[in-house]
């Protein structure tokens, strides 16, 4: 009897506890469980130039479509705006980080502060030289520089003197865009010079008042490659104040101004990227990781050359 009853106990005890416990549920890698407890930041380099204003555009639309919130920062190119902003969306707690940097060596440590707080960080057309990142979205660079450097080769014949306007020293556009056209030029279109290379900071004015000076010390200029359009427009408002003609203009971006100019015959081609596109796409990108998708590390975004 007293066997029968440890029995019918123990079995009871069990019984029990197959009912009080539970099964392990898998943890979502994020803290994000539906679109409308999504908050995103979004840190631009400089809102002072009309591509990044259309990449948040299409950011923007992009999170309205997914009913999530984009919180933008613009950086104003500085760093340590750049630097603040980030820390002040990681304070806020936001679910994930798409920055675009305005120095891909300066916002590491920013970077790595996210990764610390466990917060997912994307890059967008330009990237991080360190920190965990997700996923970047950006254009080949490479591609456009040697697109724009085929396009300044053909277009003089082969030969002649050329000007090169970089971007913001420590920009993985610049750095990019530079190597694609400077590698073109080297081993594909040898009788052409490059006689001059000076940074213009992706600004306009910068671009005038630089391509100003080079054009006093350079007798014989035919053309001009400029990491954007920026730079292009401002160094052919130089080129037609001092009375400079015949010189072949390339730019990169196709933004509004630069298809403008190409289609009025004063710049010969620029190399499209799409940057509402590329805004998009970002945040497209962080919805999916947030919600338990599988996504890639490097996702490119085509490119074309717009002429007349």
């Amino acid at each position: 009897m007293k066997h029968l009853l440890r029995i019918i106990i123990v079995l009871g005890l069990s019984a029990l506890a197959a009912c009080t416990s539970t099964t392990p549920v898998a943890t979502p890698t994020t803290p994000a469980q539906s679109s409308s407890n999504i908050t995103i930041g979004l840190v631009i380099s400089t809102l002072n130039n009309p591509f990044f204003v259309t990449l948040r555009d299409g950011a923007q639309r992009a999170a309205d479509a997914a009913g999530v919130t984009l919180t933008i920062v613009d950086a104003q190119d500085d760093s340590a705006k750049m630097i603040a902003g980030i820390e002040d969306l990681i304070t806020k707690k936001v679910n994930a980080l798409i920055i675009n940097p305005t120095d891909s060596d300066a916002v590491v440590p920013a970077i790595q502060k996210a990764n610390e707080a466990g917060i997912p960080v994307f890059t967008v057309d330009r990237g991080a030289n360190g920190g965990t990142v997700v996923s970047h979205i950006a254009s080949d660079n490479v591609a456009g520089g040697r697109m724009a450097a085929e396009f300044l080769c053909n277009t003089l014949g082969g030969k002649g003197k050329v000007v090169e306007l970089q971007g913001i020293a420590g920009t993985s556009a610049a750095r990019d865009r530079g190597q694609g056209f400077n590698d073109y030029m080297a081993s594909s279109c040898k009788g052409v010079e490059i006689v001059a290379q000076q940074t213009a900071d992706f600004n306009r004015d910068r671009g005038l008042r630089v391509f100003e000076n080079i054009l006093q010390a350079q007798p014989e200029i035919n053309g001009v490659f400029a990491h954007n359009d920026e730079m292009i427009l401002g160094a052919i408002q130089a080129a037609e104040a001092a009375g400079r003609s015949g010189i072949v203009f390339v730019g990169f971006d196709a933004i509004d101004d630069a298809t403008k100019a190409v289609q009025e015959g004063k710049l010969a081609a620029t190399v499209a990227q799409q940057p509402a596109l590329m805004g998009q796409t970002a945040v497209e990108t962080v919805v999916k990781y947030l919600k338990g998708d599988k996504v890639e590390s490097s996702i490119p975004v085509p490119l074309s050359l717009v002429t007349k």
